[in-house]
């Protein structure tokens, strides 16, 4: 029986001039995904019209195949590597995107953005940049394209690395690499090109499989919305399905949003040969559990150490199909899996119409195919995931009288104002200011400090590993000398926060919450820089730094003729 190949979903955006299709035929090509026939075909069919040959043209070959009676999605292009395949979703505007990823008819995992070398970073690039941090993607990587048309420059590449990075961070957007490519002649993106040997990173199709598919819905943490609980002779039977994780029989659960803690006691079984001690992901199951709890629909089942968000209110990314438009106050109903509740949109933070991706500040309504950033209330607590950890249980509709009106995702809780970053993980918190930018300035003839855009990281997000004025390393600690706390950073993302006490050399990186590179090279420095740490009181503060830390292994200090107001579009 053959193994099933591992499947990962890409998105690729861009503006339309600068190479998504010739980026998309090219993979297709060097792949050698397409149908059979079709690069010869394009080749014909371009020499009849007299056109040069573009890899742009071989989706056409796609659609031609697929008027044949041959199954395949124009917007779901499939190719595959070594080690596994791959489906590119193109879907042919804005507002099916939109509509499809919202509802999940197309479930991206990841992202690649187009951007033109020679023409740089244009408004639609920015608007695509704006789409990727409404549906929650964070494995992006930015292809900067046409790089003949610059004759390979290393220093325009990084202008627009570090121009487009600016921009993505004040989104929450962090890009694991940028790419140089020149699509068309198949540069940096099957093999490593000569043109370009300052690059030093992979090759497009090698990055792409250094990519981490998420985890399947058996290895997230358990999701048992209540469906129904049933009275069976001496039993009350917890009925529904799972959507994530697995349970087992003798698991201490909870029961949220109450907050009730017990242990399942049994799985039901109607014959002796269905029964089983453990259940996952995409089972409907019936359960018993040791304590004679008041259950009901909608309350959702965890495990105790990895409970669901329990909230009356939320922030959403939603797309609006109704007939009448989405106002605020107004009651209508929201569905998330079992729950079922009335609720009111509290705020319109913004309306983004859907082709365009324009967008309208604190709008008073949202209209039939536009998407907005909105706060919701319910009438009471309910439960559920963000949408980037959980699509099955961070995903709801909205009910206007009698007709599903509107699809959204859940983007977060509604949180207090947060003037710096952090680190976080269950009770633990890491104040961080390693992503603040460093400059001279001329006009003053000092050196101030930009900080960056607070956004609180939870286990699992991509970190903003690169700024103008820093660039650390994939893998690296970050130990804060006031919390003794260390932050685990591993490809990009944050895998864990200790206490300083628990942690022990690995022989990474380490650097402290502000940025500076702590002089720890092997166990024994750690061991005296720890006891050293231990000791140290206010009258020692600046010979341990001076000893111990240095500002510019990771950063440097860069020039600015004077402090400009920062950009506030697009910021969220």
């Amino acid at each position: 029986m053959a193994i099933a190949r591992e499947v990962l979903n890409i998105v690729v955006v861009g503006h339309v001039d600068h190479g998504k299709s010739t980026v998309i035929g090219r993979l297709l090509y060097d792949t050698q995904s397409l149908p059979e026939g079709a690069i010869e075909r394009v080749k014909r069919i371009s020499r009849e019209k007299g056109k040069p040959f573009e890899y742009a043209y071989l989706l056409d070959a796609f659609e031609e195949e697929q008027k044949q009676g041959i199954t395949i999605d124009t917007t779901r292009l499939q190719f595959h590597t070594g080690k596994r395949d791959y489906v590119i979703i193109d879907a042919p505007g804005h507002k099916e995107f939109l509509k499809n990823m919202i509802s999940g008819a197309a479930s991206a995992e990841a992202a690649l953005l187009i951007i033109d070398a020679n023409e740089g970073i244009q408004e639609q690039s920015k608007r695509h940049g704006y789409l990727l941090s409404l549906l929650g993607i964070q494995k992006v990587y930015v292809l900067v394209n046409k790089m003949d048309l610059i004759d390979y420059s290393e220093e325009k590449f990084n202008e627009i690395r570090h121009e487009m990075n600016e921009f993505l961070n004040n989104l929450h957007v962090y890009p694991l690499k940028y790419i140089p490519v020149a699509a068309f002649y198949g540069e940096n993106l099957a093999s490593r090109s000569d043109k370009m040997p300052w690059y030093k990173g992979e090759p497009l199709l090698q990055a792409i499989d250094l990519l981490e598919k998420d985890q399947g819905l058996e290895g997230k943490p358990l999701r048992f919305p209540i469906q129904d609980v049933y009275k069976f002779d001496n039993r009350r039977i917890i009925a529904g399905r799972i959507e994530s994780g697995t349970l087992n029989v003798g698991d201490e659960i909870l029961i949220s949003p109450s907050n009730k803690v017990t242990t399942v006691k049994s799985i039901e079984y109607w014959a002796e040969k269905d029964k089983q001690e453990s259940v996952y992901a995409g089972m409907s199951v019936g359960i018993t559990v040791a304590d004679e709890f008041f259950n009901q629909r909608g309350e959702f089942i965890s495990h105790v150490n990895n409970a669901p968000l329990s909230a009356d209110t939320f922030k959403a990314n939603l797309f609006w199909l109704g007939k009448r438009e989405l106002v605020k106050n107004k009651e209508y109903k929201l569905k998330l899996v079992t729950q079922e509740i009335e609720c009111e949109i509290l705020s319109i933070i913004k309306v983004i119409d859907a082709t365009t991706l324009e967008n309208i500040e604190n709008a008073s309504q949202v209209k039939t195919n536009d998407v907005a950033e909105v706060i919701i209330r319910t009438k009471k607590k309910i439960c559920f995931d963000e949408f980037k950890n959980n699509q099955n249980t961070g995903r709801f509709v909205i009910v206007d009288g009698y007709d599903v009106s509107g699809g959204g995702i859940v983007a977060g809780l509604v949180e207090e104002i947060q003037t710096a970053s952090k680190f976080s993980q269950n009770d633990l918190q890491m104040v961080v200011n390693c992503f603040d930018e460093y400059y001279y300035v001329l006009s003053e003839g000092t050196v101030r400090k930009l900080e960056g855009r607070p956004h609180t990281f939870s286990v699992g997000d991509v970190m903003p590993t690169a700024g103008r004025t820093y660039e650390y390393p994939e893998n690296f600690n970050v130990l804060d000398i006031q919390t003794k706390l260390v932050a685990k950073v591993r490809k990009s993302k944050l895998v864990d926060v200790v206490r300083l006490s628990a942690y022990n050399y690995d022989s990474l990186p380490v650097i402290d919450a502000r940025g500076s590179f702590i002089r720890v090279e092997s166990e024994e420095d750690f061991t005296q820089f720890r006891d050293e740490l231990q000791r140290l009181d206010s009258t020692k503060v600046t010979a341990f730094a001076n000893k111990w830390l240095e500002f510019t292994k990771f950063r440097v200090i860069r020039y600015l003729r004077d402090i400009k107001s920062p950009e506030q579009d697009y910021q969220i």
